[in-house]
């Protein structure tokens, strides 16, 4: 639950923040976001199939 906390607040400063930086600086921390949860995503993906297979 602390964790859910924390990551609607650190939404929340992002968000806010990204209201005042420049269209090219958002774009690029959105990029940078969305690869990290990609690589998440996809190493979740592969440690859940190799848990199964087990």
């Amino acid at each position: 639950m602390l964790f859910l906390v924390v990551a609607l607040l650190m939404l929340g400063i992002i968000l806010g923040s990204a209201a005042y930086l420049p269209w090219p600086v958002t774009l690029v921390v959105g990029a940078v976001i969305v690869g990290w949860l990609v690589v998440f995503a996809g190493r979740e993906r592969r440690r859940r199939g190799r848990t199964r297979r087990a």
